[in-house]
This record gives C-alpha cells, structure tokens and sequence, in this order.
C-alpha cells in the first residue's frame, strides 16, 4: 500500500478516511478539495487542476481522495489500492450537513485556507440532481480496476471502521511493507 486512491460522493467520508489512513501509514495525503480550490472559493481552470493531479500522481506515495474525473484512469494506473465509499445518499446529505454546521465560517482541514465552510442549497442540489450518474461513474472506475489492484467497496461506516482496525493490527506486527514510525 503505497498509493491509495479514494473515491465516492459529497459526504461519503473520503476526506476522514484519506486522514486516519495517512496517520496509520504515513503516507502523504492529497485532498482534491486543494487542487480544485484557491482561497475564496475560486475554482481553478480545468487545466490546472489536470496538471496538478498529474503531478502528484508521479509520486512514489500517496493518498489521494476525492474528484476530478478527468485524471480517474491516470490515478487508477498508478494506485495499488482504490476505496470506493459508496454510502447511502440519507447518510450523506446528514454528513454535509453536519460538517457545514460544525464548521460554519471556518476552513475545514480538507479544504485551503480562505474557504469558510457555508451551508449551500446548491451543493445539496448537486448532491441530488448527481447522485445516480456520479455513482455510475464511481462503479465505472471500481470494475475498471485490474487484477493486480487491491479493492475495497464499502457501504457502511461500519466496515469502513472494520478496514482501519484491521490495517492498524496489521501494522502492529509489520505485516503490510508500509513504512510506519
């Protein structure tokens, strides 16, 4: 496990697994949010987010979650692991939700500074009008994976728990050649 690539929808938990994966391996951690966003919610060109996800995705090691579609078939090439969080939608929207409340007019630590988190309709909006063709999309790149990908398709927070536990057990007793401290 040296480059993780993790996918799903708004809300699936992409950014909290990317963070407790990163702080069990040591890994680095990419979040997409970075690439696509500039402070003040500025969007960045559709080129630049493309040559920035390259970039990273040359790297010896990564975690990288979340979007940007257009660099899907680079990072899978590249990934030894994909995660498909494929969560229920209810359970989604209350996590946005959540997060928008709990850190309302503050950056989350998967966004760049200068991005307060607001409630947005039209990111609920998004949510929904998505929700069947970006999960298509998501089940697209999950059976494009090869053999010699390791996978995990979860759909429950509670395997999600189950996944990090067992990584964790394992890592106790040197069982995965990630480099750990």
């Amino acid at each position: 496990m040296q480059r993780v690539m993790i996918i799903g929808q708004p809300g699936s938990g992409k950014s909290t697994l990317a963070r407790k994966l990163g702080a069990l391996t040591f890994l680095p951690v990419i979040h997409m949010d970075h690439i696509h966003w500039t402070s003040g919610w500025v969007e960045r060109t559709t080129a630049e987010k493309t040559r920035m996800s390259l970039e990273v995705i040359k790297a010896a090691s990564w975690i990288f979650e979340g979007g940007h579609s257009a660099t899907y078939a680079q990072r899978l090439d590249r990934a030894d692991t994909l995660i498909w969080l494929d969560m229920p939608l209810g359970l989604r929207v209350r996590r946005v939700l959540w997060r928008s409340l709990r850190y309302f007019g503050r950056t989350r630590p998967d966004l760049p500074e200068g991005c307060p988190e607001q409630l947005s309709p039209e990111f609920l909006a998004f949510i929904w009008r998505t929700r069947h063709r970006a999960r298509a999309r998501m089940r697209a790149v999950f059976d494009a994976a090869g053999p010699d990908k390791v996978t995990y398709h979860f759909t429950a927070p509670a395997q999600v728990q189950t996944f990090l536990a067992d990584l964790r057990d394992a890592l106790a007793v040197g069982n995965l050649g990630i480099p750990h401290r």
